[in-house]
């Protein structure tokens, strides 16, 4: 009788075993499928930001192929061919993501910027006047002020780059466009202003470095500016001024000047030499 009551409790307790057991493997999945999302979210990361453009390509085109529901892989994409400079496959990409469920804003803005990549400018006008205006970021209103610029829009572009400039940390970059747009309207002593407070903010910023140089040129202004250049930049800014003065007239300034960066440059300057000996010649 005693054996009889004994058995159902083994069973009982077998069962129980059994539970546990199922119960532990699923939580043991359940733990390894949480490391593995961190692990990959990590990845992704990564090739999204230092990895090779082309190699990070290749990690989401695989993903995303094994996965084309995942609307972040196809994200990381889309942003790995813009970083490639494979801009046409990079409309294609973005495209895609904006029809997918999930997108957002900021989607139809990376689609309207590689649209102006690729030289579209219309359409990425269209699209961006489709974004609610409840949108708000540094990105859109940069976007809209280019796109204000390629129109010749000036006083929507001016308020367009102010509001950008307002909402960004880093705004060096989009200074110097509003800089070089008041250099083509030829308010140069407002896009030497420009390029100045770039600088201020980014020291390392040679392309406005050069504009500053070009609008200060367009004055007859033929001094370099006080800004922080090693001796290479010295020599190549130079040269920018040189060809501003002979593109004015001043043409004995401006043999002067390419003197001065041939005999500034670190190295051999051949660009400064050829243009020195046609005008000598």
């Amino acid at each position: 009788m005693r054996h009889l009551i004994l058995i159902p409790a083994m069973l009982a307790s077998g069962l129980a075993l059994s539970a546990c057991s199922e119960s532990g493997d699923e939580t043991v999945e359940r733990a390894f499928q949480d490391v593995n999302v961190v692990d990959e979210t990590d990845l992704n990361d990564v090739m999204l930001t230092v990895a090779d453009p082309n190699e990070a390509v290749d990690y989401f085109a695989r993903a995303a192929k094994s996965n084309p529901d995942r609307i972040d892989l196809q994200r990381g994409l889309a942003k790995s061919l813009i970083r490639a400079k494979r801009n046409t496959e990079g409309v294609t990409a973005w495209t895609r993501v904006s029809k997918m469920d999930g997108a957002r804003p900021d989607d139809a803005v990376d689609l309207a910027d590689a649209l102006i990549r690729t030289g579209d400018w219309d359409g990425a006008e269209k699209l961006l006047d489709t974004v609610p205006p409840t949108h708000e970021t540094f990105k859109r209103y940069r976007l809209e002020a280019m796109v204000a610029d390629a129109n010749r829009e000036w006083s929507r572009a001016d308020t367009f780059y102010e509001t950008a400039v307002g909402l960004t940390t880093r705004p060096a970059s989009v200074m110097n466009n509003w800089g070089y747009s008041k250099l083509t309207r030829g308010d140069y002593a407002e896009a030497e202003r420009l390029f100045g407070d770039a600088i201020r903010q980014d020291q390392s910023l040679f392309t406005a470095k050069n504009n500053l140089v070009l609008a200060r040129g367009a004055q007859r202004n033929y001094t370099l500016p006080v800004i922080p250049m090693d001796q290479m930049e010295r020599a190549q800014l130079l040269h920018t001024m040189a060809l501003s003065a002979i593109k004015q007239g001043d043409v004995t300034t401006g043999k002067g000047l390419l003197r001065e960066a041939i005999a500034t440059h670190p190295q051999h300057f051949e660009e400064a030499v050829r243009s020195l000996r046609a005008l000598e010649s």
